[in-house]
């Protein structure tokens, strides 16, 4: 039976009270003294056992278990759980197909440093390695994309390996992990002796650096002396909880702030020192900051290529300070004048203390001023209301009726024009940004509004990516999970179409959507879910606010242009400064 209260009675002998019950069993005890209290998945027949766990600990009313309709819309959803809430996501998937089902949600979680415990059912320990009925080695499979991974063959590790997973999952820059755990131990009966939280670390485990003082006070010096900073701003901001210090610091020395696509929400972007995401889709004046800044200072990002551009231009007048977790990342694709390693919501606030004892005197006006023309000058440009919709009115419109909905992406396009129009607060930014998973948004979105029943939740998609995970209006239709899915349909895979014009002479191979595409109303009606078709510029905010105000499910198809283009755009292979349609302000 699965336990519903801590069995950590101490006996004469000194020892915990052990119980006789089943590894699933102790699988959902250790789950449950973990704080899970919901799980995405899919059964099948080696995770069997387990479900049949899953069924009493929904009767004890302790968990929610949400049934996905494919394994990595469960991945997905865990996912947008852990980002929307900060706390470790968890699915389940069978054998075989199920367990390489959840491969591409691993994937996207590895990417951008989320912390997921994925557990897999196995074909019984005798079989393994003789090619059984959906055998495959997900173990193996799965090396290159987890932070650590367990194949479980003794019931009596099952706590022991639940409490490493979520330490190793949670701790220092997160990660997904995963636990395959073979149909027969889930069955076998054993003395079970728990292990709480926190309790047991694995071989070789050692927590985060600790911030040096002399790192923070050599960092502080070049930020004193600098006339023309930059924050540069990634997803380790948002995982640390460092959004406030980050803006006393910025507001203390008066620097301007450019995010990644992973760091949306750690500055405040109706800020006067904001200036938006940089990089291949970043605004203007981010991609002439970063080329014109004297001091770049890294915090929590890790030089993607999709940020720097032709990586030898990146910040060319620029010394750099990278405040940063893993030691990886550090001078990996850029070397650095200093670092800080250690949590970066630590290493800022020992900055700020460190700040606070010395006097200050910010010499950034100019820079500022500077910084004020360039978004003068180059703003995102807003298409004449004129024709067919343009996409960019859609996130307009949208950031005025939901300016404080948590917001779930697919990739391509849309997921640009999102990121530069909308405005979000922490965590409130939910995509796919290191793998560019199509098909993320909505599962996403799904693992939102479960976490968070009270708030608004909205996906921004592609008619393309939508199609890669359409399943899931199932699940949301047996949930009846009050989220809107915002179709930006174009009639192509927007981004293909648009590299496509500019990079291969305008040779559109398999890239029109046209053919082929579902009506979404009648698609989302016959899941039982409302659906809307906005075609005319009149319809947009009116129809807009009637879907948002709706108690339930709403799947918009907003019919937009079809050739609109996303800028502004750095080309493959150019600097930041060298963006389409923009002139360079190094000539």
């Amino acid at each position: 039976m699965t336990l519903t209260s801590a069995p950590n009675e101490i006996g004469d002998s000194g020892l915990q009270t052990k119980y006789k019950i089943s590894g699933a069993d102790a699988l959902m005890d250790s789950l449950r003294r973990h704080g899970v209290d919901t799980i995405f998945g899919y059964p099948g027949g080696a995770i069997l056992p387990i479900y049949d766990a899953v069924f009493k600990a929904e009767q004890e009313g302790w968990l929610k278990h949400i049934l996905v309709r494919h394994e990595q819309g469960g991945t997905h959803a865990a996912d947008g759980f852990a980002r929307a809430t900060g706390k470790v996501g968890v699915c389940f998937g069978t054998s075989g197909p199920g367990a390489t089902n959840l491969v591409t949600g691993i994937a996207t979680a590895q990417m951008d440093s989320v912390p997921l415990v994925v557990i897999t059912g196995q074909v019984p320990r005798p079989a393994i390695g003789t090619d059984a009925f959906q055998e495959t080695d997900i173990f193996g499979i799965t090396l290159p994309i987890v932070k650590h991974s367990w194949v479980v063959r003794d019931p009596a590790e099952i706590a022991k390996v639940v409490a490493q997973a979520f330490l190793i999952a949670s701790s220092g820059r997160p990660g997904p992990v995963l636990i395959d755990i073979p149909k027969d131990v889930g069955q076998e009966l054993f003395e079970y002796l728990p292990v709480e939280p926190g309790s047991i670390k694995p071989q070789g485990f050692e927590l985060p650096f600790v911030p040096e003082h002399k790192a923070i006070s050599d960092a502080l010096d070049l930020i004193e002396k600098a006339e023309q900073p930059l924050l540069y701003v990634g997803g380790g901001v948002i995982s640390s909880g460092a959004h406030e210090t980050l803006a006393a610091i910025a507001n203390r020395y008066q620097i301007p702030v450019t995010t990644t696509l992973m760091g949306k929400g750690a500055f405040d972007e109706r800020d006067a020192l904001s200036v938006g995401m940089l990089g291949m889709h970043g605004t203007a004046y981010a991609n002439f900051a970063v080329t014109e800044c004297d001091l770049l200072i890294a915090i929590g990002a890790r030089f993607d290529d999709r940020v720097t551009g032709k990586l030898d231009t990146f910040a060319p007048k620029a010394k750099v300070i990278h405040f940063e977790i893993d030691p990886a990342e550090i001078n990996k694709n850029r070397v650095v004048e200093v670092s800080v390693l250690g949590d970066v919501g630590i290493s800022l606030v020992k900055l700020l203390d460190l700040s606070n004892q010395r006097k200050i005197n910010p010499i950034t006006s100019n820079w500022l001023d500077k910084i004020k023309n360039w978004k003068k000058n180059f703003p995102l440009s807003i298409p004449p209301k004129e024709g067919e919709i343009y996409p960019q009115e859609v996130l307009i419109a949208l950031r005025d009726l939901a300016q404080d909905a948590f917001i779930t992406t697919d990739v391509g396009q849309h997921q640009m024009w999102a990121a530069q129009y909308l405005l979000n607060g922490p965590r409130q930014w939910i995509s796919s940004a290191g793998l560019g998973t199509m098909g993320f948004g909505m599962p996403a979105a799904m693992g939102v509004k479960v976490a968070l029943p009270e708030e608004q939740v909205i996906c921004i998609a592609g008619d393309a990516s939508i199609l890669m995970n359409i399943q899931e209006l199932g699940t949301i239709a047996q949930y009846k999970l009050n989220l809107k899915v915002i179709i930006i349909n174009n009639h192509w895979q927007g981004m293909v179409r648009q590299w496509q014009e500019s990079f291969y002479d305008e040779r559109y191979s398999a890239s029109n959507m046209s053919i082929g595409e579902p009506d979404f109303v009648l698609l989302s009606q016959a899941f039982g879910i409302e659906g809307i078709v906005i075609s005319e510029r009149d319809e947009l905010i009116p129809q807009l606010q009637k879907a948002l105000e709706i108690e339930g499910p709403v799947i918009i198809n907003v019919n937009v242009r079809k050739g609109e283009n996303c800028y502004p755009m750095v080309p493959p292979g150019k600097s930041n400064a060298q963006m389409v349609g923009i002139p360079d302000i190094n000539k």
